[in-house]
């Protein structure tokens, strides 16, 4: 009984699903894209501050000391509370949540970025001086080639918090994916719901898969070029 009830309404929830496809996929490309750009703004936006940072504090201990602070403050505030917290000065919209957005992404590149640059052995500099490469040479060829691997895992560790926190932005206005989850929430429509999360969750899980790639090939390259 228990099981057919399970069955029954799970041929429901499927064909709920099925039927959105085909009347509203415009409307769900559209929240896609939203969900998208507003992903890869962000990180865009959160990679020009972080990475400068980032090196600027594998490089002066008071600002690494500032970063590891900062990134501990943020990640103790809730992404719902930060959005919430910035309507009162700014409104509503894409900007607050981008905002928002950014502040989330900081913590995991600020910090891999340092850690990246403090882990280039210092055998691999000396060696890049003893062949007379300057400062900006060292930096090029040999410090940021054998930190990528880690910040790579920051970017990708940011994006998935993107992703996944971009989903909260629909309540204020901001579009994108969650705008299904919330509207089947409110309609008690588990199809909105399903549709919502699980988009949610493939773009974070092809996002996380591709930056596993990447770091694996960053490394294998690194490791055939800086092997002594």
């Amino acid at each position: 009984m228990i099981t057919a009830f399970f069955i029954s309404g799970g041929i429901l929830l499927l064909a709920q699903i099925i039927h959105y496809f085909q009347t509203d996929s415009g409307q769900y490309w559209q929240y896609v894209g939203q969900h998208i750009l507003m992903s890869a703004s962000t990180l865009v936006i959160a990679m020009v501050i972080a990475l400068p940072l980032g090196y600027l504090g594998s490089r002066v201990k008071p600002v690494a000391s500032f970063c590891t602070a900062f990134a501990q403050v943020l990640r103790i505030i809730p992404s719902l509370a930060l959005l919430f917290l910035l309507i009162p000065f700014i409104g509503t919209g894409v900007v607050p949540a981008l905002i928002a957005l950014v502040a989330l992404a900081l913590p995991p590149l600020m910090i891999n970025t340092i850690l990246g640059f403090n882990e280039v052995s210092p055998t691999y500099k000396e060696v890049g001086l003893a062949l007379g490469m300057d400062r900006r040479q060292l930096r090029r060829q040999i410090e940021i080639p054998l930190a990528m691997p880690y910040i790579l895992n920051g970017i990708k560790l940011a994006l998935v918090e993107i992703i996944a926190s971009a989903t909260l932005a629909t309540y204020i206005g901001a579009g994108g994916l969650g705008t299904l989850i919330f509207i089947g929430l409110g309609l008690y429509d588990m199809s909105y719901v399903v549709i919502g999360g699980v988009s949610v969750a493939l773009i974070s899980l092809l996002a996380m898969l591709g930056f596993d790639f990447l770091i694996r090939r960053v490394q294998r390259n690194g490791q055939d070029k800086y092997s002594i």
